[in-house]
Order: C-alpha cells, then sequence, then structure tokens
C-alpha cells in the first residue's frame, strides 16, 4: 500500500513537471511572435552619465486574451500586468534587473527562441549582465551597450538616436 502512495506521488510529481515544461515551451513560442526585448535610454539630468538605461521585457495581447498574460505572470512571479491605452492592450512587463537576470533570462536561456527574436535576446541578455555588474556605470561600457541595443529590434522606433546618444557622452 505505501509503495503504491510512492508511485502515485512520484507520478503526480512527473505529470506536474511535463506539464510545466510544456508551459515554458509554449511561452517561448508565445513570445516569439508577441514578445519583445528591449533596451531604452532617457536622459537622466542627476545620473553621472546623464543617460539612464531601462531594460524591459513585455508581451503585450488584446484585452480579450488577459487571461494568458495572467497566467504568464503567475508563472514567472515577478513584473506587472498594465493597460495601455494608446493601444488599448494589456502589456506584462517585467523591468527589474534582478528579476531579468533570475527569472526570464534563464527561461529563455533554457527554453530558446526559434525566431530571429533569439538573435535579439542574446543581445538583450549580454546588456542586461553589464548593468547587472554595474558595468554600465562606465562610459566606454556605456558606449558599448548604447551600440548593442542599436542592434536589437532594427525595425523599432526609438526616441533618440545611437548618434545623439553617443554624442552625448562625449561632450
Amino acid at each position: 500500500m505505501r509503495r503504491d502512495l510512492n508511485l502515485s506521488c512520484a507520478i503526480r510529481q512527473l505529470l506536474f513537471k511535463i506539464k510545466n515544461m510544456n508551459f515554458s515551451s509554449h511561452i517561448s513560442g508565445f513570445v516569439d511572435g508577441e514578445g519583445c526585448f528591449l533596451i531604452s535610454f532617457n536622459f537622466r539630468a542627476k545620473m553621472k552619465s546623464k543617460i539612464e538605461i531601462r531594460p524591459s521585457f513585455s508581451i503585450s495581447q488584446n484585452k480579450r486574451n488577459l487571461e494568458i498574460l495572467q497566467k504568464i505572470h503567475a508563472f514567472f512571479k515577478c513584473g506587472a500586468i498594465r493597460f495601455s491605452k494608446k493601444d488599448q492592450n494589456y502589456k506584462f512587463e517585467v523591468r527589474a534587473i534582478e528579476d531579468l537576470m533570475r527569472k526570464i533570462i534563464p527561461h529563455f536561456q533554457n527554453f530558446p527562441l526559434q525566431t530571429s527574436k533569439q538573435k535579439d535576446f542574446e543581445i538583450f541578455s549580454e546588456i542586461c549582465e553589464k548593468i547587472f555588474k554595474s558595468q554600465h556605470l562606465n562610459f566606454e561600457h556605456l558606449k558599448e551597450i548604447i551600440k548593442k541595443a542599436y542592434q536589437m529590434n532594427p525595425s523599432g522606433k526609438r526616441k533618440y538616436s545611437q548618434e545623439k546618444l553617443l554624442s552625448f557622452l562625449t561632450r
């Protein structure tokens, strides 16, 4: 009887792991189509470099698909879901560097993306690691980060050009 209980428990644990692996793969596939890895920049007078770097991972969905964002939010246990009035979509977004480094990046290393978005992810990971190690506070590393960030999302809109950011650092 006890052996049957142990076997039953082991089977339940295995099924749970398989279900989580399937959902993990599903998330990666979903992000391939609907997700974004982004490094944005803002000018901040109070900062030594005068440039703030903001890494973020996000997934946007129409309000009819809010439930999947809630499941993904619960899966990662970080970030937030917010409504964007601009495009009438919900967005799951993670910005905290600790969460990006400890949860988001490891997920996509274990369950790789299958599209050209993988290259953006690799650059994103490299930049996040530099930020996590505070290397972005060094002007030379900051220049390198800016150049790498502009290799990501080539068709995306940018608030500032790469040239403007780099020229600001040489003043």
